[in-house]
């Protein structure tokens, strides 16, 4: 775990996505979860070092995030679309029917999701307090109808999920693209100019992963646009994943898992957002 800036830390050692906490005052808010119970515990214990651990915020409601926080007892925060997604999960729950190209695919069967299920769920925004330190939660969807943001102002840190990614191509089964351009286009604004970025895939991002994935997901639509205009079925959209990933820097060990969660979004995205438009 290292500290971006004094009393914001970010951790990249767990499978899943990239964690992040805020410590104030002897407190703290933790940003996901470790994909595994066991994981989380041992975060949990290293925050805990450097305050105490009382708010723990979810992203979204992707179950790479989400599973582990089963083994957290805190206050729970996400979106309230996220929150109702996760509340509407079978438990026990077979990850590997319902994910393709997830991390979360690992754990073959989950039970215990009640616990996982977000306390507080809000619409816009949210703000909590640690001590004098004022963390703010946007809602800001894109990735998933339940996406958002941890804010740290006096930080200058934002905490942008699955917004940006830059190693692999995202899942886009749940996206809406238009949303998400937007919320591309408000890092690349002045309001952010002097913030740090973290995505939960890729750690620290730069502000030129900012352009390059609205360049991404422009093109996303455009092929999907031309497929519809064409009468294309839906299982017509995952052929376009490898010319889609051309601008990823995939290594060689995860790039089937990562073309296989790309053919998976696409072919869904199209299935819900355009063959039917």
């Amino acid at each position: 775990m290292r500290e971006l800036v004094k009393g914001v830390f970010l951790e990249e050692d767990y499978p899943g996505v990239r964690l992040g906490a805020v410590v104030a005052d002897g407190a703290a808010l933790l940003v996901d979860t470790p994909l595994r119970i066991e994981d989380g515990r041992e975060w949990l214990a290293g925050v805990g070092a450097r305050g105490r651990p009382r708010y723990l915020v979810l992203l979204d409601d992707h179950p790479d995030r989400v599973y582990g926080a089963r083994g957290f007892d805190l206050a729970l925060f996400a979106h309230h679309r996220a929150r109702e997604a996760i509340a509407a999960w079978p438990d026990p729950l077979r990850s590997s029917a319902h994910l393709q190209g997830a991390e979360a695919e690992r754990l073959k069967r989950v039970s215990g999701l009640a616990r996982a299920v977000p306390h507080v769920g809000f619409d816009d925004e949210l703000h909590l307090l640690l001590g004098s330190m004022r963390v703010e939660l946007w809602h800001r969807p894109g990735p998933r109808p339940g996406s958002i943001w941890v804010v740290v102002p006096s930080a200058r840190v934002v905490f942008v999920g699955d917004t940006v990614w830059t190693h692999e191509p995202p899942y886009l089964g749940e996206a809406d693209l238009e949303a998400w351009l937007d919320s591309l286009a408000e890092l690349r604004g002045t309001a952010f100019a002097r913030y740090k970025i973290v995505s939960a895939r890729d750690g620290l991002v730069r502000r030129e992963a900012l352009t390059a994935m609205s360049g991404f997901l422009r093109k996303v639509a455009s092929r999907m646009a031309r497929l519809r205009q064409h009468g294309h079925e839906p299982q017509a959209a995952a052929r376009l994943a490898p010319q889609l990933a051309k601008g990823f820097r995939m290594s060689a060990a995860r790039r089937e898992q990562a073309m296989l969660r790309l053919q998976a979004g696409l072919v869904r995205l199209y299935a819900e957002q355009f063959a039917r438009g």
